[in-house]
């Protein structure tokens, strides 16, 4: 009975590995808004849902990072789901606070931009198979808000 049970589990871990899963790609980071404390700045994710049905998000969670160091980081919990068999695009607004800004004034220079390194995970709760993070990662420059 055990050898059974052994090659039903070897079967179904098999026909899980090897399922679709949610894709996902950061496709912009952008400056939103600026306040007297802070810059915020709007990173869009859209993901590729492969089923029929809607997937609930667990949470988001973010690191936003320049010249090797943590600007800003956080989680979004629970954010919604994704539309089966939809691409959905989800928004994570990134509060960068103006202190941080000012030690990056080096790697700011003449461009008045910041470059950067984003890190997400989107964790995902799949069917039978429980929660799925995907990891993503994007790098590139944001612009800085002008005063004038």
């Amino acid at each position: 009975m055990s050898e059974l049970l052994g090659k039903a589990k070897n079967f179904a871990t098999e026909k899980v590995g090897h399922a679709k899963k949610p894709e996902a790609e950061v496709t912009d980071v952008d400056y939103k808004t600026m306040s007297l404390g802070s810059v915020e700045y709007l990173a869009k994710i859209s993901v590729t849902n492969p089923y029929g049905v809607d997937l609930p998000i667990c949470d988001i969670t973010y690191t936003l990072k320049s010249v090797g160091r943590e600007v800003t980081s956080g989680t979004v919990p629970d954010p919604g789901s994704i539309e089966g068999k939809e691409i959905t695009v989800l928004e994570v607004l990134l509060k960068v606070p103006h202190s941080i800004l000012l030690t990056l004034a080096k790697n700011i220079g003449a461009d008045w931009d910041i470059d950067y390194e984003l890190d997400i995970g989107l964790t995902i709760d799949l069917p039978v198979i429980g929660n799925f993070t995907i990891p993503l990662n994007k790098k590139g420059a944001i612009k800085l808000p002008s005063v004038f």
